[in-house]
């Protein structure tokens, strides 16, 4: 007579079911987890917008700037386009007082890019911080659920499978789930600083040609007949004014 095979047990992965049996400690840190994850794709949408928008403004007024033939038309230009960087970055070289020398329209520029970097860089450390220490975050779960399998075996005098198997499961999950916020975090943060950085690598190159329109044109205002003087005065607006530049 042939004797009939027991199929075996079809075993199934249920990280959900794992988490909800999983202990105080643990759910903690899996909600920090999916916290910190859903920050991160908030965080890589927005960015995403902004520096697209931050770039189009500035294609725009560097189109126009790239026309402009002096220092006054090339403020002119900025005044068009007052949410632009570089317009920015010239409007801070408009209000520079007669008779600055190069070096000081270059520090004002630099002075000028280091807070358009800040203004793209704005949410990008938070993002770095996440990709550092999720990781980490998950493997204090790990840990956690290692000590809760120990004090199981202490308990119950025995190291059998049901008795460390789902305190096991809950250290795993929390190792993946730390590894699953980690890693897109990495990603998106080296995307975003690579952009960041084209977009203020090409600023500062056009900056340099606005410090040599203006740098000669400043030149010009000191050597020149009272009436050139007057023609070219320099600051081109009052600083109050560039906080609140007008749009023609």
């Amino acid at each position: 007579m042939m004797r009939m095979e027991t199929p075996a047990p079809t075993i199934t992965l249920d990280p959900l079911a794992l988490l909800t049996s999983a202990t105080l400690p643990v759910k903690i840190t899996v909600g920090i987890l999916v916290l910190a994850s859903t920050f991160v794709w908030a965080v890589a949408a927005l960015k995403s917008l902004q520096l697209r928008s931050l770039r189009a403004r500035e294609a725009e007024f560097e189109a126009e700037a790239a026309r402009a033939e002096s220092a006054l038309e090339l403020h002119n230009a900025s005044r068009r386009h007052p949410s632009a960087a570089g317009a920015r970055v010239v409007t801070a070289l408009a209000t520079r007082p007669p008779g600055s020398s190069a070096e000081r329209l270059g520090a004002v520029a630099e002075r000028a890019i280091v807070a358009e970097r800040q203004r793209a860089s704005a949410l990008v450390t938070p993002l770095g911080t996440i990709a550092s220490v999720s990781p980490f975050v998950g493997l204090f779960g790990t840990v956690y659920g290692i000590m809760d399998a120990f004090v199981r075996i202490g308990a119950e005098k025995s190291a059998s499978l049901p008795v460390v198997a789902p305190a096991i499961g809950e250290a795993l999950l929390t190792t993946a789930i730390g590894l699953a916020c980690a890693i897109p975090a990495v990603v998106i943060y080296n995307a975003i600083d690579k952009r960041i950085g084209d977009y203020l690598e090409e600023l500062e190159a056009s900056a340099g040609e606005w410090v040599s329109l203006f740098g000669a044109a400043h030149a010009q205002n000191a050597q020149g007949h009272p009436a050139q003087r007057q023609d070219t005065a320099f600051p081109l607006v009052s600083p109050s004014a560039a906080r609140h530049p007008a749009v023609r």
